[in-house]
Protein backbone atom coordinates (compact mmCIF):
# COMPACT_ATOMS: atom_id res chain seq x y z
CA UNK A 1 0.00 0.00 0.00
CA UNK A 2 1.42 3.73 -0.81
CA UNK A 3 2.48 5.61 1.86
CA UNK A 4 0.11 9.13 2.32
CA UNK A 5 1.16 11.60 4.13
CA UNK A 6 -1.33 14.33 3.19
CA UNK A 7 -4.83 14.34 4.49
CA UNK A 8 -7.75 13.36 1.92
CA UNK A 9 -9.33 10.88 -0.37
CA UNK A 10 -7.39 8.74 -2.48
CA UNK A 11 -8.48 6.67 -5.31
CA UNK A 12 -7.06 3.26 -5.89
CA UNK A 13 -7.51 1.04 -8.82
CA UNK A 14 -7.99 -2.67 -7.92
CA UNK A 15 -7.91 -5.11 -10.86
CA UNK A 16 -10.48 -7.93 -10.86
CA UNK A 17 -10.37 -8.94 -13.70
CA UNK A 18 -7.12 -11.53 -14.91
CA UNK A 19 -4.99 -9.67 -18.24
CA UNK A 20 -6.41 -10.44 -21.81
CA UNK A 21 -4.60 -12.20 -24.60
CA UNK A 22 -5.01 -10.58 -28.25
CA UNK A 23 -5.07 -13.08 -31.32
CA UNK A 24 -2.26 -11.95 -33.32
CA UNK A 25 -2.71 -11.61 -37.22
CA UNK A 26 -2.30 -14.88 -39.01
CA UNK A 27 -2.50 -14.04 -42.47
CA UNK A 28 0.06 -11.02 -43.11
CA UNK A 29 2.41 -12.57 -46.02
CA UNK A 30 5.89 -11.67 -47.08
CA UNK A 31 6.36 -11.38 -50.97
CA UNK A 32 10.46 -11.36 -51.56
CA UNK A 33 11.06 -10.72 -55.56
CA UNK A 34 12.12 -8.03 -58.46
CA UNK A 35 10.82 -4.34 -59.00
CA UNK A 36 10.46 -1.84 -61.07
CA UNK A 37 11.40 0.66 -58.65
CA UNK A 38 12.41 0.87 -54.72
CA UNK A 39 11.43 4.17 -54.09
CA UNK A 40 9.90 5.90 -51.03
CA UNK A 41 11.46 8.94 -50.52
CA UNK A 42 14.60 8.64 -53.06
CA UNK A 43 15.52 6.03 -55.08
CA UNK A 44 16.64 2.75 -54.23
CA UNK A 45 16.04 3.41 -50.27
CA UNK A 46 13.58 0.31 -50.11
CA UNK A 47 15.88 -1.73 -51.74
CA UNK A 48 16.55 -4.42 -49.69
CA UNK A 49 14.28 -3.31 -46.95
CA UNK A 50 11.10 -4.43 -45.68
CA UNK A 51 8.50 -2.46 -46.45
CA UNK A 52 4.30 -2.94 -45.38
CA UNK A 53 1.46 -2.45 -47.80
CA UNK A 54 -2.26 -2.56 -48.00
CA UNK A 55 -3.05 -2.36 -51.46
CA UNK A 56 -1.73 -2.24 -55.38
CA UNK A 57 -1.66 1.43 -55.25
CA UNK A 58 0.59 1.38 -52.41
CA UNK A 59 2.89 -1.30 -54.19
CA UNK A 60 2.71 0.47 -57.36
CA UNK A 61 3.40 3.97 -55.57
CA UNK A 62 6.51 2.13 -53.70
CA UNK A 63 7.56 -0.46 -56.29
CA UNK A 64 6.37 0.40 -59.78
CA UNK A 65 4.77 -2.25 -62.28
CA UNK A 66 5.52 -4.72 -64.53
CA UNK A 67 8.30 -5.29 -66.80
CA UNK A 68 6.84 -5.39 -69.87
CA UNK A 69 6.93 -8.08 -72.34
CA UNK A 70 9.86 -7.45 -74.81
CA UNK A 71 9.07 -10.63 -76.99
CA UNK A 72 7.10 -13.67 -77.84
CA UNK A 73 3.78 -11.85 -78.03
CA UNK A 74 1.96 -12.34 -81.59
CA UNK A 75 -1.25 -11.06 -82.71
CA UNK A 76 -2.54 -12.88 -86.06
CA UNK A 77 -5.07 -11.82 -88.10
CA UNK A 78 -6.41 -14.38 -90.30
CA UNK A 79 -8.47 -13.96 -92.99
CA UNK A 80 -8.76 -17.92 -94.39
CA UNK A 81 -12.69 -18.70 -93.44
CA UNK A 82 -16.15 -16.65 -93.67
CA UNK A 83 -14.55 -14.11 -91.06
CA UNK A 84 -11.72 -12.35 -89.87
CA UNK A 85 -10.79 -14.33 -87.11
CA UNK A 86 -8.07 -12.34 -84.43
CA UNK A 87 -6.56 -14.48 -82.36
CA UNK A 88 -2.84 -13.67 -79.96
CA UNK A 89 -0.37 -15.96 -78.45
CA UNK A 90 2.48 -15.30 -75.74
CA UNK A 91 5.30 -17.86 -76.10
CA UNK A 92 6.07 -18.89 -72.28
CA UNK A 93 9.46 -19.66 -73.15
CA UNK A 94 10.28 -15.50 -73.57
CA UNK A 95 7.80 -14.25 -70.94
CA UNK A 96 9.45 -11.85 -68.38
CA UNK A 97 10.87 -13.70 -65.34
CA UNK A 98 9.62 -11.22 -63.26
CA UNK A 99 5.96 -12.13 -61.44
CA UNK A 100 5.83 -10.17 -58.32
CA UNK A 101 3.79 -7.46 -59.78
CA UNK A 102 1.24 -10.25 -61.53
CA UNK A 103 1.38 -12.34 -57.98
CA UNK A 104 0.17 -9.60 -55.77
CA UNK A 105 -2.95 -8.76 -57.95
CA UNK A 106 -4.19 -12.84 -57.51
CA UNK A 107 -3.44 -11.98 -53.79
CA UNK A 108 -5.75 -8.68 -53.25
CA UNK A 109 -8.14 -10.17 -55.85
CA UNK A 110 -8.73 -13.66 -53.58
CA UNK A 111 -8.77 -11.81 -50.65
CA UNK A 112 -5.60 -10.96 -49.37
CA UNK A 113 -5.04 -7.79 -47.09
CA UNK A 114 -2.01 -6.08 -45.66
CA UNK A 115 1.61 -7.76 -46.12
CA UNK A 116 4.94 -7.16 -46.92
CA UNK A 117 7.34 -6.73 -50.16
CA UNK A 118 11.03 -7.13 -50.22
CA UNK A 119 12.53 -5.50 -53.38
CA UNK A 120 16.26 -7.66 -53.98
CA UNK A 121 16.81 -5.83 -57.50
CA UNK A 122 15.20 -4.05 -60.10
CA UNK A 123 14.58 -5.56 -63.94
CA UNK A 124 16.99 -3.43 -65.61
CA UNK A 125 20.45 -4.13 -63.72
CA UNK A 126 19.42 -8.12 -63.76
CA UNK A 127 18.56 -8.85 -67.06
CA UNK A 128 16.25 -11.10 -66.09
CA UNK A 129 18.31 -13.44 -64.17
CA UNK A 130 16.70 -14.67 -60.83
CA UNK A 131 19.31 -15.06 -58.28
CA UNK A 132 19.21 -17.50 -55.40
CA UNK A 133 21.34 -15.19 -53.46
CA UNK A 134 19.06 -12.18 -53.77
CA UNK A 135 16.44 -14.01 -53.06
CA UNK A 136 18.09 -15.35 -50.07
CA UNK A 137 19.46 -11.98 -48.81
CA UNK A 138 15.76 -10.52 -48.78
CA UNK A 139 15.02 -13.79 -46.59
CA UNK A 140 17.15 -13.15 -44.25
CA UNK A 141 16.10 -9.38 -44.05
CA UNK A 142 12.77 -10.38 -42.63
CA UNK A 143 14.00 -12.12 -39.39
CA UNK A 144 13.25 -9.37 -37.64
CA UNK A 145 9.77 -8.50 -38.62
CA UNK A 146 7.47 -10.24 -35.73
CA UNK A 147 4.34 -9.41 -37.54
CA UNK A 148 4.92 -11.78 -40.70
CA UNK A 149 3.31 -15.19 -40.79
CA UNK A 150 3.56 -16.44 -44.41
CA UNK A 151 6.38 -16.45 -46.85
CA UNK A 152 6.20 -16.33 -50.81
CA UNK A 153 8.92 -16.03 -53.12
CA UNK A 154 7.07 -15.28 -56.77
CA UNK A 155 9.79 -14.80 -58.90
CA UNK A 156 11.75 -18.28 -57.66
CA UNK A 157 10.02 -20.66 -60.01
CA UNK A 158 12.22 -18.88 -63.06
CA UNK A 159 15.50 -19.77 -61.08
CA UNK A 160 17.52 -21.40 -63.60
CA UNK A 161 17.57 -24.90 -61.60
CA UNK A 162 15.07 -27.08 -60.22
CA UNK A 163 18.12 -27.95 -57.18
CA UNK A 164 18.47 -24.19 -56.68
CA UNK A 165 14.85 -23.52 -56.02
CA UNK A 166 14.18 -26.26 -53.09
CA UNK A 167 17.48 -25.44 -51.27
CA UNK A 168 16.08 -21.63 -51.10
CA UNK A 169 13.08 -22.71 -49.60
CA UNK A 170 14.90 -25.36 -47.08
CA UNK A 171 16.13 -22.13 -45.83
CA UNK A 172 12.72 -20.61 -45.56
CA UNK A 173 11.40 -23.90 -43.76
CA UNK A 174 14.35 -23.49 -41.39
CA UNK A 175 13.70 -19.92 -40.63
CA UNK A 176 9.94 -20.93 -39.94
CA UNK A 177 11.57 -24.02 -37.71
CA UNK A 178 13.42 -21.09 -35.96
CA UNK A 179 11.26 -18.41 -35.11
CA UNK A 180 8.07 -20.81 -34.91
CA UNK A 181 5.68 -17.82 -36.02
CA UNK A 182 5.63 -18.20 -40.04
CA UNK A 183 4.58 -20.49 -42.53
CA UNK A 184 6.17 -21.57 -46.17
CA UNK A 185 3.41 -21.62 -49.43
CA UNK A 186 5.27 -22.92 -52.36
CA UNK A 187 4.50 -24.57 -55.81
CA UNK A 188 5.97 -27.10 -57.59
CA UNK A 189 9.12 -26.22 -59.67
CA UNK A 190 8.67 -26.67 -63.32
CA UNK A 191 11.10 -25.72 -66.39
CA UNK A 192 8.74 -24.92 -69.28
CA UNK A 193 12.08 -25.69 -71.51
CA UNK A 194 11.89 -29.17 -71.14
CA UNK A 195 8.56 -29.61 -72.46
CA UNK A 196 8.43 -31.86 -75.09
CA UNK A 197 6.08 -31.20 -78.01
CA UNK A 198 3.83 -29.57 -75.55
CA UNK A 199 3.47 -32.31 -73.19
CA UNK A 200 3.60 -31.41 -69.64
CA UNK A 201 5.95 -34.65 -67.28
CA UNK A 202 4.19 -33.07 -64.43
CA UNK A 203 5.34 -36.59 -62.35
CA UNK A 204 9.05 -35.68 -63.31
CA UNK A 205 8.81 -32.14 -60.85
CA UNK A 206 6.89 -34.14 -58.21
CA UNK A 207 9.57 -37.01 -57.82
CA UNK A 208 12.18 -34.12 -57.86
CA UNK A 209 10.66 -32.30 -55.35
CA UNK A 210 10.47 -35.04 -52.98
CA UNK A 211 14.00 -36.31 -53.40
CA UNK A 212 15.37 -33.02 -53.30
CA UNK A 213 13.34 -31.04 -50.71
CA UNK A 214 15.16 -32.01 -47.04
CA UNK A 215 14.04 -32.31 -43.91
CA UNK A 216 12.43 -33.67 -40.74
CA UNK A 217 9.16 -33.44 -39.65
CA UNK A 218 10.15 -30.99 -37.25
CA UNK A 219 10.68 -28.74 -39.82
CA UNK A 220 8.10 -30.04 -43.10
CA UNK A 221 5.84 -29.35 -40.97
CA UNK A 222 6.12 -25.68 -41.47
CA UNK A 223 5.19 -25.62 -45.59
CA UNK A 224 2.88 -26.52 -47.87
CA UNK A 225 3.02 -26.96 -51.65
CA UNK A 226 0.33 -26.64 -53.95
CA UNK A 227 0.01 -27.74 -58.00
CA UNK A 228 -0.28 -27.17 -60.57
CA UNK A 229 0.20 -23.73 -62.07
CA UNK A 230 -3.12 -21.80 -62.96
CA UNK A 231 -3.81 -19.78 -66.25
CA UNK A 232 -5.58 -16.35 -64.51
CA UNK A 233 -6.98 -13.38 -66.25
CA UNK A 234 -4.32 -10.72 -65.70
CA UNK A 235 -3.22 -8.64 -68.16
CA UNK A 236 0.30 -8.84 -69.76
CA UNK A 237 2.50 -5.17 -69.53
CA UNK A 238 3.03 -4.51 -72.91
CA UNK A 239 5.63 -2.98 -75.42
CA UNK A 240 3.72 -2.40 -78.26
CA UNK A 241 6.67 -1.96 -79.95
CA UNK A 242 7.57 -5.73 -79.48
CA UNK A 243 4.20 -7.12 -79.83
CA UNK A 244 4.33 -9.02 -83.41
CA UNK A 245 1.64 -8.88 -86.38
CA UNK A 246 1.27 -11.57 -88.49
CA UNK A 247 -1.04 -11.92 -91.68
CA UNK A 248 -2.76 -15.13 -93.08
CA UNK A 249 -4.94 -13.71 -96.11
CA UNK A 250 -5.31 -10.10 -94.47
CA UNK A 251 -3.90 -8.03 -96.71
CA UNK A 252 -0.47 -6.18 -95.70
CA UNK A 253 -0.46 -5.27 -92.06
CA UNK A 254 2.71 -3.40 -90.53
CA UNK A 255 5.05 -5.85 -88.76
CA UNK A 256 3.77 -4.52 -84.77
CA UNK A 257 1.40 -3.65 -82.80
CA UNK A 258 2.77 0.03 -82.23
CA UNK A 259 3.02 1.07 -85.89
CA UNK A 260 -0.55 -0.76 -86.73
CA UNK A 261 -2.17 1.82 -84.62
CA UNK A 262 -1.13 4.42 -86.85
CA UNK A 263 -2.08 2.36 -90.42
CA UNK A 264 -5.30 1.18 -89.20
CA UNK A 265 -7.23 2.12 -85.72
CA UNK A 266 -10.04 -0.49 -86.11
CA UNK A 267 -7.41 -3.49 -86.85
CA UNK A 268 -5.14 -1.78 -83.88
CA UNK A 269 -7.97 -2.48 -81.61
CA UNK A 270 -9.12 -5.30 -82.24
CA UNK A 271 -4.93 -6.34 -82.00
CA UNK A 272 -5.09 -4.88 -78.36
CA UNK A 273 -8.45 -6.77 -77.27
CA UNK A 274 -6.83 -9.92 -78.60
CA UNK A 275 -3.94 -9.48 -76.13
CA UNK A 276 -6.28 -8.45 -73.80
CA UNK A 277 -7.96 -11.99 -73.67
CA UNK A 278 -4.59 -13.36 -73.47
CA UNK A 279 -4.83 -15.93 -70.68
CA UNK A 280 -1.49 -15.70 -68.07
CA UNK A 281 0.13 -18.67 -66.75
CA UNK A 282 0.96 -18.26 -63.02
CA UNK A 283 2.31 -20.26 -60.17
CA UNK A 284 -0.46 -20.68 -57.87
CA UNK A 285 1.32 -19.83 -54.46
CA UNK A 286 0.45 -15.91 -54.31
CA UNK A 287 -3.43 -16.68 -55.17
CA UNK A 288 -3.64 -19.50 -52.51
CA UNK A 289 -2.14 -16.81 -49.76
CA UNK A 290 -5.09 -14.81 -50.66
CA UNK A 291 -7.31 -17.55 -50.26
CA UNK A 292 -5.85 -18.47 -46.94
CA UNK A 293 -6.48 -14.37 -45.30
CA UNK A 294 -9.76 -14.85 -47.13
CA UNK A 295 -10.92 -18.07 -45.09
CA UNK A 296 -8.99 -16.38 -41.88
CA UNK A 297 -11.55 -13.36 -41.87
CA UNK A 298 -14.37 -15.19 -43.12
CA UNK A 299 -14.58 -18.19 -40.72
CA UNK A 300 -10.88 -18.53 -38.57
CA UNK A 301 -7.66 -19.46 -39.05
CA UNK A 302 -8.44 -23.22 -37.79
CA UNK A 303 -10.75 -23.56 -41.28
CA UNK A 304 -8.69 -25.83 -43.78
CA UNK A 305 -8.38 -23.18 -46.79
CA UNK A 306 -9.47 -26.10 -48.68
CA UNK A 307 -12.52 -26.66 -51.37
CA UNK A 308 -12.21 -22.77 -51.81
CA UNK A 309 -12.61 -21.46 -55.35
CA UNK A 310 -9.13 -19.54 -56.64
CA UNK A 311 -10.79 -16.42 -58.10
CA UNK A 312 -9.44 -14.36 -61.52
CA UNK A 313 -8.80 -18.07 -62.84
CA UNK A 314 -9.59 -19.80 -66.15
CA UNK A 315 -8.45 -23.29 -65.44
CA UNK A 316 -5.51 -25.02 -64.77
CA UNK A 317 -2.36 -26.02 -66.77
CA UNK A 318 -2.63 -29.59 -65.52
CA UNK A 319 -6.11 -31.47 -64.95
CA UNK A 320 -5.48 -33.89 -62.09
CA UNK A 321 -7.87 -36.73 -61.96
CA UNK A 322 -8.69 -38.76 -58.47
CA UNK A 323 -6.78 -41.22 -59.18
CA UNK A 324 -3.65 -39.05 -59.93
CA UNK A 325 -4.15 -37.47 -56.62
CA UNK A 326 -4.13 -40.40 -54.74
CA UNK A 327 -0.15 -40.18 -55.11
CA UNK A 328 0.01 -36.86 -54.59
CA UNK A 329 -1.85 -36.02 -51.39
CA UNK A 330 -0.44 -39.15 -49.69
CA UNK A 331 2.84 -40.16 -49.96
CA UNK A 332 3.81 -43.58 -48.37
CA UNK A 333 7.70 -42.96 -48.62
CA UNK A 334 8.33 -39.25 -47.65
CA UNK A 335 5.07 -38.02 -46.79
CA UNK A 336 5.08 -34.70 -48.78
CA UNK A 337 2.03 -34.40 -49.17
CA UNK A 338 1.45 -31.77 -52.55
CA UNK A 339 -1.92 -29.89 -52.20
CA UNK A 340 -4.01 -30.45 -55.64
CA UNK A 341 -6.05 -27.64 -57.05
CA UNK A 342 -8.66 -29.18 -59.35
CA UNK A 343 -10.89 -28.22 -61.90
CA UNK A 344 -14.66 -29.38 -60.89
CA UNK A 345 -17.44 -28.66 -63.86
CA UNK A 346 -20.19 -26.63 -62.46
CA UNK A 347 -18.48 -25.70 -59.57
CA UNK A 348 -15.32 -24.28 -60.54
CA UNK A 349 -12.21 -23.68 -62.93
CA UNK A 350 -9.37 -24.00 -59.85
CA UNK A 351 -10.41 -25.04 -56.25
CA UNK A 352 -8.16 -25.99 -53.92
CA UNK A 353 -8.27 -29.66 -53.26
CA UNK A 354 -5.79 -30.59 -50.65
CA UNK A 355 -5.04 -29.15 -46.72
CA UNK A 356 -1.60 -30.70 -46.31
CA UNK A 357 1.62 -29.43 -44.93
CA UNK A 358 4.70 -31.22 -46.23
CA UNK A 359 4.56 -33.29 -42.91
CA UNK A 360 1.65 -35.46 -44.75
CA UNK A 361 1.85 -38.68 -43.07
CA UNK A 362 2.18 -36.93 -39.05
CA UNK A 363 -0.89 -37.59 -37.01
CA UNK A 364 -0.10 -34.12 -35.14
CA UNK A 365 1.55 -31.87 -37.96
CA UNK A 366 -0.17 -33.52 -41.18
CA UNK A 367 -2.71 -30.48 -41.73
CA UNK A 368 -2.26 -27.02 -42.71
CA UNK A 369 -5.01 -25.24 -40.29
CA UNK A 370 -3.66 -27.45 -37.43
CA UNK A 371 -0.48 -25.65 -37.51
CA UNK A 372 -1.18 -22.25 -38.37
CA UNK A 373 -3.31 -22.48 -35.56
CA UNK A 374 -1.09 -23.67 -33.12
CA UNK A 375 1.59 -20.76 -34.41
CA UNK A 376 -1.32 -18.26 -33.57
CA UNK A 377 -1.77 -19.08 -30.75
CA UNK A 378 1.83 -19.96 -29.37
CA UNK A 379 2.45 -16.19 -30.88
CA UNK A 380 -0.20 -14.96 -28.89
CA UNK A 381 0.09 -16.33 -25.44
CA UNK A 382 4.16 -15.56 -25.90
CA UNK A 383 3.35 -11.65 -26.01
CA UNK A 384 0.62 -12.03 -24.01
CA UNK A 385 2.97 -13.52 -20.91
CA UNK A 386 5.76 -11.62 -21.62
CA UNK A 387 4.58 -8.70 -18.95
CA UNK A 388 4.98 -11.68 -16.68
CA UNK A 389 8.57 -11.88 -16.51
CA UNK A 390 10.82 -10.52 -13.56
CA UNK A 391 7.26 -11.39 -11.44
CA UNK A 392 7.33 -13.43 -8.15
CA UNK A 393 6.98 -16.90 -8.97
CA UNK A 394 4.20 -17.66 -6.52
CA UNK A 395 1.18 -18.90 -6.33
CA UNK A 396 -0.68 -15.02 -7.14
CA UNK A 397 1.37 -15.05 -10.53
CA UNK A 398 0.37 -18.75 -11.30
CA UNK A 399 -3.41 -17.87 -11.19
CA UNK A 400 -3.41 -14.84 -12.94
CA UNK A 401 -1.28 -16.59 -16.07
CA UNK A 402 -3.83 -19.38 -15.56
CA UNK A 403 -6.82 -17.54 -15.36
CA UNK A 404 -5.64 -15.18 -18.22
CA UNK A 405 -4.73 -18.55 -20.62
CA UNK A 406 -7.65 -20.08 -19.72
CA UNK A 407 -10.23 -17.69 -20.71
CA UNK A 408 -8.69 -17.10 -24.00
CA UNK A 409 -8.80 -20.75 -25.40
CA UNK A 410 -12.03 -20.52 -23.65
CA UNK A 411 -13.52 -17.99 -25.77
CA UNK A 412 -11.55 -19.81 -28.77
CA UNK A 413 -13.72 -22.65 -28.01
CA UNK A 414 -16.86 -21.05 -28.07
CA UNK A 415 -15.80 -19.70 -31.51
CA UNK A 416 -15.58 -23.26 -33.26
CA UNK A 417 -11.76 -23.35 -33.29
CA UNK A 418 -11.33 -26.64 -30.30
CA UNK A 419 -13.59 -29.81 -30.26
CA UNK A 420 -14.98 -30.83 -27.29
CA UNK A 421 -18.58 -30.56 -25.61
CA UNK A 422 -16.86 -29.05 -22.77
CA UNK A 423 -13.95 -26.64 -22.03
CA UNK A 424 -11.98 -29.71 -19.96
CA UNK A 425 -12.32 -31.89 -23.00
CA UNK A 426 -11.24 -29.10 -25.44
CA UNK A 427 -8.24 -27.88 -23.44
CA UNK A 428 -5.85 -27.95 -20.59
CA UNK A 429 -3.86 -25.27 -18.70
CA UNK A 430 -0.98 -26.80 -16.13
CA UNK A 431 1.14 -24.65 -13.99
CA UNK A 432 2.58 -24.93 -10.60
CA UNK A 433 4.90 -26.48 -8.01
CA UNK A 434 4.89 -30.24 -8.40
CA UNK A 435 2.50 -29.40 -11.03
CA UNK A 436 4.76 -28.39 -14.01
CA UNK A 437 7.76 -26.89 -11.93
CA UNK A 438 9.58 -28.44 -9.68
CA UNK A 439 11.90 -26.73 -6.79
CA UNK A 440 14.81 -26.00 -8.93
CA UNK A 441 12.70 -24.37 -11.29
CA UNK A 442 12.30 -21.91 -8.68
CA UNK A 443 15.36 -21.26 -7.59
CA UNK A 444 16.66 -21.28 -11.40
CA UNK A 445 13.73 -18.20 -12.01
CA UNK A 446 11.88 -21.37 -14.69
CA UNK A 447 7.52 -20.16 -15.18
CA UNK A 448 6.82 -23.30 -17.13
CA UNK A 449 2.97 -23.59 -18.18
CA UNK A 450 2.14 -26.37 -20.27
CA UNK A 451 -0.86 -26.14 -22.60
CA UNK A 452 -2.35 -28.94 -24.66
CA UNK A 453 -5.34 -28.13 -27.39
CA UNK A 454 -7.72 -30.25 -28.91
CA UNK A 455 -7.64 -28.19 -32.23
CA UNK A 456 -10.39 -29.15 -35.10
CA UNK A 457 -9.51 -30.89 -38.09
CA UNK A 458 -10.86 -31.02 -41.16
CA UNK A 459 -13.27 -33.19 -42.13
CA UNK A 460 -10.79 -34.68 -45.53
CA UNK A 461 -12.65 -37.90 -46.55
CA UNK A 462 -16.12 -38.31 -46.54
CA UNK A 463 -17.55 -41.79 -46.33
CA UNK A 464 -20.93 -42.69 -47.22
CA UNK A 465 -22.10 -46.31 -46.26
CA UNK A 466 -25.06 -47.77 -47.65
CA UNK A 467 -27.20 -50.74 -47.29
CA UNK A 468 -30.13 -52.53 -47.97
CA UNK A 469 -32.75 -52.17 -45.42
CA UNK A 470 -34.63 -55.09 -44.90
CA UNK A 471 -38.34 -55.05 -44.39
CA UNK A 472 -39.29 -56.57 -40.75
CA UNK A 473 -41.55 -59.94 -41.87
CA UNK A 474 -45.28 -59.62 -40.17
Amino acid sequence: MAEYKTPGVYIEEIPHLPPSIASVETAIPVFIGYTELAKWKQPEDLRNTPRRIESMLQYETYFGKAEPEKQGLEVVFDNSGSNLDVRASADPKLRSKYLMYYSLQMFFINGGGPCWIVSIGDYEKTAGVIGDDDLARGLEKIKKIDEITLIVFPDAVNLAKAATYYSLYSQAITQCHDLQDRFVVMDVYHDINNEANGEDDWSADIEFLRSNLAGTTDFLKYAAVYFPWIYTNIDFAVNEATVKITSKNAGELPPTLAELQAKNNAYYNMAKGAVRDLEMLLPAAAAVVGVYARVDESRGVWKAPANEIINNTTRTKTLITNEEQKGLNVDAQEGKSVNVIRSFPGKGQAIIWGARTLAGNDNEWRYVPVRRYFNMVEESVKNATGQFVFEPNDENTWVRVKSMIANYLTQQWKAGALQGASVKEAFFVHIGLGETMTELDLWEGRLIIEIGMAVVRPAEFIILRFMHKMLAES
